[in-house]
């Protein structure tokens, strides 16, 4: 028997009766991270991170949460589970599960490289190991985070001499507090969309430590001179809506690991585009892999088939696994959230 099964409703340890980021309602759910695909509503009780409790709260409402800290154990129907830095965004965690001497690790999303606000991912020794493989294929591989914001920061300049704002999109939960840093430098409001304010407030009021930066959401009565060459940071879900006229004249940028190929940033007609992810690139997945030392790797999301295929052709035992992982659900812009 499998200590960690895949089921029609998530992954699931029988031994201890409690699921890992199940996608549909369960009794005991354990959280990776508080980002849609992963953390669903409806479950009775629920086990995170610390600071994975406020986001949770912040998108899922009240309910009943259990919160541990990185490394600190906790045993459930005789079953050991601790959680281990992801690197992904704010709380994420690695969920290790040991029981009759086997050690498993559903890894959730994750990214090796530290950007200083997530946790810096460690590797958890384990027989079995569950990655993702978003970006699992040799094209995707990484810039260092500072060059990245460098040339953001360049981007925003030369939008700025053209008398243009800068309308930065990026998922709410995760890469906007990332590029808050690339932010530091400018010496002036840095505006947001209602559904990025949200989260901004919530970790915010939640003591969570973020860069430095006076945040305004912007709202239908924020004047319109204001708005001329500002920074502003959007989801997803304003790329392309009515809402973004508010801010003209001004050039679109993207964050996204999927700006790393040309064909994409063609297709998606923006003015910046930034190979900024939350994800580990083909390099950072098997370098977390091997530092596992793990014998059997299972691979979700992503480019599963040719991952999985990659490994076994290494030497190290992989098979692929169908999940309802996959990208963050961004916010939809509506009325209540500009």
């Amino acid at each position: 028997m499998q200590l960690i099964e895949f089921t029609d409703k998530g992954l699931f340890c029988r031994a201890g009766n409690f699921y890992i980021d199940p996608w549909k309602p369960v009794d005991y759910a354990i959280i990776t991270h508080a980002h849609s695909d992963h953390a669903k509503w409806g479950s009775k009780n629920y086990l995170c991170h610390t600071l994975t409790k406020p986001l949770l709260q912040a998108r899922l409402g009240d309910n009943v949460y259990e919160t541990v800290e990185w490394n600190e154990s906790k045993t459930i129907n005789g079953v050991k589970v601790s959680l281990h830095p992801a690197g992904h965004i704010i709380g994420s965690s690695q969920i290790r599960v040991e029981y009759n001497n086997e050690v498993w690790v559903a890894s959730g999303d994750y990214k090796v490289a530290d950007d200083g606000l997530s946790g810096a991912f460690e590797p958890v020794k384990c027989n079995a190991f569950i990655t993702e493989s978003t970006f699992g294929l040799p094209i995707y591989n990484w810039k260092d985070q500072e060059l990245i914001f460098e040339n953001m920061r360049n981007w925003i300049l030369a939008n700025k001499a053209l008398n243009k704002a800068s309308i930065i999109i990026a998922y709410s939960l995760g890469k906007a507090q990332r590029i808050l840093k690339a932010l530091e430098d400018f010496d002036e409001t840095i505006y947001m969309h209602g559904a990025t304010y949200n989260m901004h407030m919530a970790l915010i009021n939640a003591n969570i430590p973020l860069p430095k930066i006076n945040a305004e959401r912007v709202t239908p009565e924020t004047p319109k001179e204001k708005l001329k060459e500002c920074i502003v940071i959007a989801p997803p879900g304003a790329e392309g809506s009515s809402w973004q006229k508010k801010f003209s004249p001004y050039a679109v940028g993207v964050c996204s690991g999927w700006m790393q190929v040309r064909g994409n940033v063609r297709r998606k007609n923006v003015d910046g585009a930034f190979a900024l992810s939350d994800h580990a690139d083909w390099n950072g997945l098997l370098q977390a892999i091997k530092a596992t030392e793990a014998e059997k790797v299972y691979v979700t999301h992503g480019y599963q088939s040719v991952f999985s295929r990659y490994l076994n052709e290494q030497g190290i035992w992989s098979a692929e696994v169908k999940t309802e992982y996959g990208e963050e659900d961004e916010e939809k812009v509506t009325d209540e959230v500009i």
